[in-house]
């Protein structure tokens, strides 16, 4: 089909793209190191694996078992790969993870409640997460299981969903407007509870407000290859129901005419954003706007069909994401990302707005 087709075109570009991005980004920072040095440095990382051995095997390092071959061994000082490998690539890969996840579950919420103006955070899964994270902070022996702050913020948001969900659900059914209104409702007494916690944060108030920002200066390359993982499968998963949601954009009545079956489609598509959200908010921080750009902007190029408006949205947040947090460390003073995103974010929503005023005259 079609459809297809420009799908392969556009991910590929995406991809194309996103790699550039990478490469110049890895490049950027106090010790400036040119695209084709950090080019030779990521090859020089390349390894593939070529066999097993058990005598190497630990228990702090099992993977040890696996013996690797690196095929490629360019000349490079030692001090360039450092930078970029240990320093540079965990953040650029937990943004592009990040952005990956938020684009994808802003594209669904856009999708599912057919306003453009909808974002991850509409059914409380950011509130949620905050209150996670906060209490993580304020109070870390309050909380079960030793969680810590990554872990903490993705329990509460996977809880924040589940209570609008649940409160927003009767008889099996689940209205899309009382579902918003649910999420609002909740967002607003979880934003309650976490400025009741900031009040009490004493001398933790700094690290409180520093992750309520977004960031990613403290992600490790396992967060962000874990945050990755389960947002391609989620992606995948979302994909899936990509046709049912071109047929909600109609109506729900119109999707049961066609053969969707609305309230299973919609359960899956707000767990599937919900995980994905969450995962994403535990490692980064409350990072907005990237679930409202990225897809409104992809949807003006590629149009409302959400085969391919699915996975070009998730690649090019990964780059938008990148993009911002390069910026970010770029200057003089480096801001947490969540300030980038909002100073672009914030111009962008009010542009929606008047477009939407506009159109209704």
């Amino acid at each position: 089909m079609q459809y297809r087709g420009e799908t392969t075109s556009a991910v590929v570009g995406l991809l194309a793209l996103l790699l550039v991005v990478v490469v110049v980004s890895a490049g950027i920072g106090p010790v400036e190191i040119g695209p084709m040095t950090v080019t030779k440095v990521f090859a020089n990382a390349l390894a593939v694996p070529v066999g097993v051995d058990l005598t190497r095997a630990t228990l702090t390092a099992p993977w040890r078992v696996v013996e690797w071959y690196a095929p490629f061994s360019y000349d490079v000082q030692s001090l360039y790969s450092t930078i970029v490998l240990q320093i540079r690539l965990p953040r650029i890969a937990a943004g592009a993870s990040v952005g990956f996840a938020l684009a994808a579950a802003g594209t669904v919420m856009q999708g599912l409640f057919r306003n453009p103006m909808a974002d991850p955070s509409i059914i409380g899964v950011s509130s949620g997460a905050s209150v996670g994270a906060v209490a993580a902070i304020v109070v870390p022996a309050a909380l079960p299981f030793g969680l810590g702050i990554r872990g903490a913020a993705f329990i509460g948001a996977l809880v924040a969903s589940v209570v609008v969900y649940g409160i927003a659900t009767e008889g099996g059914r689940t209205p899309v407007a009382t579902l918003l209104l649910a999420g609002v409702a909740v967002q607003t007494f979880l934003g309650s509870v976490t400025s009741y916690l900031i009040l009490r944060s004493g001398d933790s108030i700094e690290e409180v407000t520093y992750w309520l920002m977004g960031h990613l200066d403290a992600s490790r390359i396992e967060e962000a290859l874990i945050t990755g993982s389960i947002g391609l499968v989620l992606v995948a998963v979302l994909y899936l129901y990509a046709e049912d949601l071109n047929a909600l954009l109609l109506g729900e009545t119109d999707a049961r005419s066609v053969g969707v079956e609305v309230e299973w489609t919609k359960r899956v598509l707000l767990a599937a954003s919900s995980l994905i959200t969450g995962a994403a908010v535990a490692i980064s921080g409350v990072i907005g706007f990237v679930g409202l750009i990225v897809p409104h902007a992809l949807r003006l190029v590629v149009g409302p069909d959400h085969r391919i408006l699915l996975p070009t949205s998730a690649l090019a947040g990964a780059s938008f994401l990148v993009v911002a947090d390069t910026i970010a460390r770029a200057g003089a003073a480096e801001l947490p990302v969540g300030i980038v995103t909002a100073a672009v974010g914030a111009p962008f929503f009010l542009y929606l707005l008047r477009k939407r005023e506009v159109s209704e005259l």
